[in-house]
């Protein structure tokens, strides 16, 4: 399938998306973050998106080992390869093995996970199946984060959700990275 709508360039972004645009493709390891020069067409809000991305990643209460294991998870569990592509090179900088992105693949039934990250994989599979958590996967999960953490974990899941849809609406293209 082709993209819906096409990467913006200088005139289409506007000179401050061009540049944050252009700072998040290195940043990222490809010659064109065709998530960003796309949703850059959208001038403010994408700077907006931005920061709100940025409370969460890299600046959230949760580490960032575990917060590339929930966003591998909802990227599965969702389909994006866009995501995928980018989480596993980030994941891996991460501390994510090739073997933990198996039991990631695999789900919190997998052997050999700690409470802490099966209670974290359940609740991910529970927000991206039911959009809720119930009672018990709630208290499950509260056993590890605070109140803070418990909504910032929320907030990760549901940000990397809707991504998936928008990447997938928009058909953004895939990127290609630098070896």
């Amino acid at each position: 399938m082709s993209a819906r709508t096409t990467p913006g360039r200088l005139r289409e972004l506007g000179p401050i998306n061009w540049v944050l645009w252009r700072g998040l493709s290195v940043g990222g390891g490809t010659r064109d973050a065709q998530l960003f020069s796309t949703l850059g067409r959208t001038k403010g809000t994408f700077r907006g998106w931005l920061h709100f991305y940025s409370g969460l990643l890299p600046g959230g209460r949760i580490s960032r080992h575990e917060t590339e294991l929930i966003i591998l998870r909802v990227a599965h569990l969702r389909e994006s390869e866009y995501e995928m592509d980018h989480h596993i090179r980030l994941g891996r900088r991460a501390g994510v093995t090739p073997e933990l992105l198996e039991r990631v693949l695999a789900g919190p039934s997998a052997p050999g996970w700690s409470e802490r990250h099966r209670a974290i994989l359940t609740a991910v599979d529970a927000l991206i199946e039911t959009k809720d958590l119930d009672d018990d996967t709630w208290s499950a999960l509260a056993e590890h984060f605070d109140e803070r953490g418990m909504i910032e974990f929320v907030l990760l899941v549901e940000r990397y959700d809707m991504l998936a849809t928008v990447i997938s609406t928009l058909r953004v293209d895939r990127d290609t990275f630098r070896r």
